[in-house]
C-alpha cells in the first residue's frame, strides 16, 4: 500500500465513523504505531456471503489489511492448514494473549445439543463461548450472527441463535447487513486501533455510525417519494425514470443503515440504486417482519395477515371523517333547534302590563332595589339643596360698609391708659431735691 493509499484510506475511514476529516492524520498516526490486530474468524450456520464481502473489500483491498492492519490467525476459508491442524491453530490464538479480536459469521444451532454445526468435533456453540472469552472484543458479522437470520426464520429445526443469545464474556459488537457490508467492519476495527475502544453504540449493540440514521433520510429517490411520484410495475415509466419503489415494497422507511452513503460492489451502488428496493436485512429478523420483499410493509395486525398498513390507514381515515361528518350534522341540528326555541319564547310572552296605582300612604319601591330610608333621605336632600337659594351678588358700589365703633373695645381703651404718660409735676420752691427723688 503506498503512502497516498494509506492516507486516502485514513480520510474514507473518518468519513465512514462520522468524525470530522481533522480525524484523518490522526487515524494513520495510530494505525502506523499499531501493531496488526490479530483476529480469529469463525464460520457457523451461513451461506459465506460475509467473508465474500470482506475479500471483496475495495480501497484497502484485503490483501492490504492483512498487511497493514491484521494478522489473521484463524479463517477457515482463507487457512491452508484443516482438520487437527486448523484446531491446533485455533487453540494457540487463545493462547498467545487476550488481545485479539473475534468475528463470528453465521448462526448458532443449539438443537439436537449443538449436533448441526461441529467445528473440530465440538458444537459450534461451545467453541464461540471459548473463543470470544479470551478477545478484546466479539464482532457478530451479518444478520444471522446478530439474531439468528435465515437458520431461524420461521421456527427453523436447527434452534439457530445470534451470538448474543449465547452472553459472551467479552463486549459484544453486532453488525446486521446480508451480507455485512465491509467498510462498516474495517471502521470498526480502524476505531478501536485508533481509540484504543469500541464506538459508540446503540441499546442492540450496533454502532451508531452504521446503523444511527433512517435509509429513507438518506436515499436518492427521497425528492420522489414527497412528490407522490412512484414505481406501480416493475419495469413501467417510473421505474425507467428512477421514481420511487416504496409501492413495491420498498422497506427504506423504517431500516436503519448506511447502505445509501457506504455501498456495495466496492462501492459502486446498492440495492435501490440497482432499481430493487431495500428488503430490511439489517433489521432484527428481518426475514420475518420485512418479508414478502415485494408488497407494502407488513401487516401491522398478527392476526389479519392479508391486511396491508395502507388498508389500516385508509379505515382510520374514513373514520375520522365519518365522526366529523356526524359531529357536523348534530351541531347544525342543535343550532336550528335551538333558534326556533328562541323565536317560539318571543311569540308567546305576555304584553307588559300597566303597574297598579299604589295607596297614598305606600311609596313606590325604587327602581333600583335602594334599602328602606333611602327614598325619605334623598327627598331630604333635595328639599335642603332647594331651601339654600344663594344670595343675590351686589355691585361693588352698593356693598354696604360697616359702622365705626362709637368706643373703643374695653382691652384698647385699658392699653392706651398704660401708655398715656402721667402730667408733668411743678417743682414748687422749698421742696428738697431729697423729695424730689423720693417721689420719683
Amino acid at each position: 500500500m503506498s503512502r497516498r493509499t494509506f492516507l486516502k484510506f485514513c480520510s474514507a475511514m473518518a468519513g465512514v465513523l462520522a468524525l470530522p476529516a481533522a480525524f484523518g492524520p490522526r487515524i494513520a498516526t495510530a494505525l502506523q504505531a499499531a501493531p496488526p490486530m490479530r483476529l480469529v474468524w469463525l464460520h457457523g450456520q451461513a451461506c459465506g456471503g460475509d467473508t465474500a464481502a470482506f475479500l471483496r473489500s475495495p480501497s484497502p483491498t484485503a490483501s492490504e489489511l492483512f498487511v497493514r492492519l491484521l494478522s489473521v490467525d484463524y479463517q477457515e476459508m482463507l487457512m491452508a492448514s484443516s482438520g487437527a491442524n486448523a484446531t491446533r491453530a485455533m487453540a494457540a490464538s487463545g493462547g498467545n494473549g487476550p488481545d485479539y479480536l473475534a468475528v463470528i459469521e453465521g448462526s448458532v444451532p443449539r438443537g439436537a445439543n449443538g449436533m448441526y454445526c461441529l467445528v473440530g468435533g465440538r458444537p459450534f456453540a461451545d467453541v464461540v463461548r471459548d473463543v470470544s472469552a479470551g478477545a478484546v472484543a466479539t464482532i457478530a458479522v451479518g444478520s444471522c450472527a446478530v439474531d439468528g437470520g435465515a437458520p431461524r426464520a420461521r421456527n427453523g429445526v436447527t434452534g439457530a441463535v445470534g451470538v448474543e443469545d449465547l452472553h459472551p464474556a467479552s463486549p459484544l459488537v453486532n453488525l446486521p447487513g446480508c451480507p455485512v457490508n465491509v467498510h462498516n467492519l474495517v471502521a470498526t476495527i480502524v476505531h478501536y486501533l485508533t481509540f484504543k475502544e469500541l464506538p459508540p453504540m446503540g441499546a442492540a449493540h450496533r454502532p451508531l455510525f452504521a446503523y444511527g440514521g433512517l435509509v429513507h433520510n438518506q436515499c436518492e429517490r427521497r425528492a420522489h417519494f414527497e412528490f407522490g411520484e412512484f414505481a406501480t410495475e416493475w419495469g413501467d415509466a417510473g421505474a425507467q425514470q428512477g421514481w420511487c419503489l416504496y409501492k413495491l415494497g420498498c422497506k427504506g422507511p423504517e431500516v436503519f443503515a448506511n447502505c445509501p452513503t457506504q455501498r456495495y460492489a466496492e462501492g459502486t451502488s446498492w440495492a435501490v440504486e440497482s432499481g430493487h428496493g431495500c428488503i430490511g436485512c439489517t433489521m432484527p429478523a428481518f426475514w420475518n417482519t420485512m418479508l414478502p420483499a415485494y408488497r407494502r410493509l407488513p401487516s401491522p395486525l398478527p392476526f389479519a395477515s392479508t391486511i396491508t398498513v395502507d388498508q389500516v390507514g385508509g379505515a382510520l381515515v374514513g373514520g375520522v371523517a365519518g365522526l366529523a361528518g356526524v359531529h357536523a350534522v348534530a351541531s347544525y341540528g342543535r343550532a336550528r333547534l335551538s333558534r326556533q326555541g328562541k323565536t317560539m319564547s318571543v311569540e308567546t310572552e305576555p304584553a307588559d302590563e300597566a303597574p297598579a296605582p299604589l295607596p297614598d300612604d305606600e311609596e313606590a319601591p325604587s327602581p333600583a332595589g335602594d334599602p328602606p330610608g333611602a327614598t325619605e333621605a334623598t327627598a331630604a336632600t333635595a328639599q335642603v339643596m332647594t331651601d339654600a337659594v344663594p344670595e343675590p351678588i351686589l355691585p361693588l358700589e352698593e356693598v354696604p360698609l360697616p359702622e365705626p365703633e362709637s368706643e373703643a373695645a374695653p382691652g384698647v381703651a385699658a392699653l392706651e391708659a398704660l401708655v398715656q404718660p402721667e402730667p408733668e409735676r411743678q417743682v414748687e420752691a422749698g421742696d428738697s431735691i431729697d423729695e424730689e427723688r423720693a417721689d420719683q
